[in-house]
């Protein structure tokens, strides 16, 4: 028996729209990120953020299709001189926010979850020093139950 995608486990979309407008709220909550959160924030904000997580977990390919992809997330994070804790604070929001959005509470879930956040923050943050470029070819991560999928 084949087991679901971390999308499909999750509850799909309705699962990670609830995780975006939980990570949102944290981050707005936070004493440092609720600066960056509370400027310039697309009206669209969480659902562009949900259904760039669902189509890193398995879900469809939307953020791909409209919003430029990896390299496209990529973009608008890089060259703003981002400081190194952020990314910690990050993490910490997000992995606080799963309870929030009342999402499984599966032990193999919850470990996928919190190592895609800790490898993904990193790599925005490498974007984060001013003057940075981001590839457009840069092609979108996959996480399955074993972590990374390659390509």
């Amino acid at each position: 028996m084949t087991r679901p995608s971390i999308y499909e486990f999750a509850g799909g979309d309705d699962a990670f729209l609830a995780l975006a407008a939980a990570t949102t709220e944290r981050c707005l909550a936070d004493p440092e990120l609720n600066h960056p959160f509370g400027q310039d924030l697309s009206p669209r904000h969480n659902e562009n953020l949900a259904a760039y997580w669902a189509e890193v977990f398995g879900g469809p390919d939307s953020y791909s299709r409209s919003l430029g992809g990896h390299s496209g997330m990529l973009a608008i994070h890089a060259g703003h001189g981002t400081p190194e804790e952020w990314a910690d604070r990050f993490e910490t929001c997000f992995i606080q926010a799963i309870d929030d959005a009342q999402l499984p509470d599966d032990p193999d879930f919850r470990k996928a979850l919190r190592e895609y956040i800790h490898w993904a923050t990193r790599e925005v943050n490498s974007y984060g020093p001013a003057g940075s470029t981001v590839d457009p070819e840069r092609p979108m991560p996959r996480w399955s139950w074993d972590g990374p999928v390659m390509a």
